[in-house]
């Protein structure tokens, strides 16, 4: 199995003599492991000097850590989804994954975003998922969850440092374009959810038409770098004071005193973004009076400094 040689794979390149000693095969077996780890779609490199994986690959070996997050990484090349293996090693009956486990992939086949969309995971992506569990300090009471997307957004944003957020989680550049998004899932059981998960995905130096990657502006940055600064920053806001979390949502927000239009289960809602109310929800000022939204999709109405709109 390729995933054999993959945990002894990092950044600086290694003979294959040396990489079959370890796993006990011949150099033959290693790049033919090598060969069919890049067609999972893992970057590894082969050269004169060995295999290596791509600088800045989001491996485990290569991404470093300050909080409670990200300590229990996986990585792979393509999976179904990261939300869903997630989901399955939290299960596992004989290694359940931790509070803070997280799942790393290059490539999804099923990935999904709000509502279902399709999670867009073409190469130069940073897509990966994060587990919580009650008794871990995070608050997970039903009254808790929903600034749990804010909370997110406001820790992408910070760690991307540039764009603002639309309502909820969204990270847009400074002209609109999408960077980044947050998928936000709970297994709900009585009064507090069982777990939950977090999927986030960035573009980091590819983006899909019509979307924004973030190397247009950051041009040192590497995805293993940024998910360490993601992580760190999610271990901060995730145990911040709920007014904290609205401030920052608040100061970075690209949605307040806006014209929107709001796609909600109910029906459409049209009208300017005003505020937040204490449990995160948007509220917005219609012909009608203010309409208190707490689930939707937020279209703005317009656009950014001159840019297309989202």
């Amino acid at each position: 199995m390729p995933t054999r040689l993959l945990p002894l794979l990092t950044d600086v390149p290694q003979p294959g003599d040396a990489l079959g000693a370890r796993l006990g095969v011949n150099r033959v077996t290693v790049s033919t492991l090598a060969r069919q780890l890049q067609e999972q779609g893992v970057p590894v490199q082969v050269t004169r000097a060995g295999y290596a994986l791509s600088p800045g690959t989001p491996a485990s070996a290569l991404v470093h850590v300050t909080g409670s997050l990200g300590r229990t990484l996986r990585y792979a090349g393509t999976v179904g989804s990261t939300q869903d293996e997630v989901r399955t090693w939290a299960d596992d009956p004989h290694d359940p994954a931790p509070h803070g486990a997280v799942m790393v992939a290059e490539r999804q086949m099923a990935g999904r975003g709000r509502r279902g969309r399709v999670w867009d995971t073409t190469g130069g992506t940073l897509v990966f998922s994060v587990l919580l569990r009650p008794d871990s300090g995070v608050p997970l009471a039903l009254a808790d969850l929903s600034v749990l997307p804010l909370a997110a957004g406001v820790a992408v944003h910070a760690a991307c440092r540039v764009g603002g957020l639309k309502w909820p989680n969204d990270l847009l550049a400074p002209d609109g374009r999408k960077l980044a998004g947050v998928l936000v899932e709970a297994d709900i059981r009585g009064e507090e959810a069982r777990r939950v998960i977090i999927g986030i995905g960035v573009n980091v130096t590819h983006a899909p038409p019509g979307a924004a990657h973030l190397s247009e502006w950051w041009l040192e940055l590497t995805r293993a770098g940024l998910l360490g600064h993601v992580l760190d920053a999610l271990d901060h806001w995730l145990h911040a004071p709920v007014p904290d979390v609205l401030a920052a949502w608040t100061a970075a927000s690209v949605t307040l005193g806006r014209s929107v239009r709001v796609h909600t289960p109910q029906g459409t809602v049209k009208g300017t973004a005003t505020r937040l109310d204490a449990h995160g929800s948007l509220i917005v000022e219609t012909p009608g009076g203010p309409r208190t939204i707490s689930a939707g999709d937020v279209d703005l109405i317009g656009t950014l400094a001159g840019g297309p709109a989202p």
